[in-house]
């Protein structure tokens, strides 16, 4: 349903007219078969209750007002959804809300009134059915019922981002203004070091001690403050693991988490989804907002579209165009390593000069079997997959485990502390 919809009702007789209907004719029974008058005297109120009833006026129509306290939200987060009905007239209304999947109600699922507020909580990420609400409006003496089932609007459940504070920061960064210090001197905050005085410096940088020592006039020099370009890498043809803990969920959050982090550190961001067949993409852009059109377009790969900005078939990243892959940008991966093809992606964008950092979110062994066959496979499988971590890193492509649980910075502490040599890019 939209946020305001009108809807035919079905009227039918409500459980008490029944009641009644059955009381009146019993008693007309015994009073006929019995040859007992005073039994039609108990038939009599009842039936002119009904035929009384009959006269009312019930509304063949009604309107419906659905309101959500918004239509984008992240996983476990508090949402309300505000129902309200017109045209009822006298009629008293009563709710009944029958949650979608991986949809948990926190409030009330029934509720009577004009007005209703169910509150829920999305478990996990996707486009969520809110659900469907029964709604029943009984008369003034409750002997009809009109009943209306309807579809409540859809949300959009963004992945909850995990925790990441600090950022990997390449040693060559582009000759743009930001907030990661460089290796050459500029009008940063951070100071540098101290040099011999020239016509036109600042006396306010006169570093007064050093100039006194030295006999000369010393001035004080700072780091260049630059941003650089940062390109999220998500692998989603390997969807393995426990739904709400697999593979694709952490990839997903372990993104947002980190979108989040370079974004405030006013660096640009963009998204490369590969999954089977082909690749989206968006390319890197700065402010807030592009946190969430990041995570728009990782949702609209998963759902089959091609994203708000663009898609290229097949699975060779040289297809894609300079505005989705700049030159010189970190490229941080979220991917298990399962998908062969993938690996070989990686190795291809290495050759070209990429700086690659590779997050592990694989969290799941293949199922545990006592047969001796499955145990030898098993084992197989274990050394492949260290044969390609192992492989990776030989290649200068840095490979770090999350466990989708504790905080990014964690696995990330090594290669936040000092700044990753960036290679250059022979694309």
């Amino acid at each position: 349903m939209t946020d305001s919809s009108e809807f035919s009702l079905e009227w039918r007789s409500s459980r008490h007219a029944r009641r009644l209907l059955t009381l009146g004719l019993a008693a007309l029974f015994i009073a006929t078969v019995a040859r007992r008058p005073e039994f039609a005297g108990l038939a009599a109120p009842a039936l002119l209750l009904l035929a009384a009833g009959r006269s009312q006026q019930r509304p063949p129509r009604v309107s419906l007002r659905a309101r959500p306290s918004t239509r984008r939200a992240f996983e476990a987060e508090l949402v309300a959804i505000d129902m309200l009905v017109e045209g009822q007239g006298p009629c008293s209304v009563q709710w009944t809300w029958h949650a979608g999947r991986e949809i948990e109600p926190v409030g009330a699922t029934a509720a009577d009134g004009p007005r209703a507020r169910f509150i829920f909580s999305p478990q996990r990420w996707g486009r969520r059915q809110i659900g469907t609400l029964d709604v029943v409006l009984r008369d003034r003496w409750r002997l009809a019922e009109g009943h209306l089932t309807v579809n409540l609007p859809t949300l959009d459940c963004y992945p909850a981002p995990a925790q990441q504070r600090t950022q990997v920061v390449l040693s060559r960064l582009p000759n743009r203004l930001g907030e990661h210090a460089a290796r050459t001197f500029g009008e940063g905050i951070e100071f540098a070091g101290v040099r011999e005085y020239a016509p036109g410096d600042r006396q306010r940088s006169i570093n007064w001690p050093a100039s006194t020592r030295r006999g000369r006039l010393q001035v004080n020099t700072f780091a260049a403050e630059r941003s650089q370009d940062v390109v999220l890498l998500v692998d989603s043809t390997s969807d393995v693991g426990e739904p709400g803990s697999s593979a694709l969920d952490l990839a997903l959050r372990g993104a947002a988490a980190a979108a989040r982090a370079y974004l405030d550190a006013r660096d640009r961001v963009g998204v490369i989804t590969y999954h089977w067949g082909s690749v989206s993409w968006l390319g890197p852009g700065l402010g807030r907002r592009q946190v969430y059109r990041i995570v728009d377009s990782m949702l609209a790969s998963q759902r089959g579209g091609a994203g708000p900005a663009g898609a290229a078939q097949g699975t060779s990243m040289r297809r894609l165009p300079r505005a989705a892959l700049p030159p010189g940008a970190l490229v941080v991966v979220f991917s298990p390593l399962l998908d062969q093809r993938f690996v070989e992606i990686l190795r291809d964008m290495r050759e070209r000069g990429f700086t690659i950092l590779v997050m592990d979110v694989l969290n799941a062994d293949p199922p545990v079997r006592p047969r001796s066959t499955d145990r030898m496979a098993r084992r197989i499988w274990r050394m492949e997959q260290d044969a390609i971590r192992f492989s990776l890193r030989e290649l200068g492509i840095p490979v770090v485990h999350w466990d989708g649980i504790s905080s990014l910075d964690l696995p990330l502490a090594r290669y936040t502390r000092r700044p990753t040599i960036a290679s250059g890019s022979r694309r």
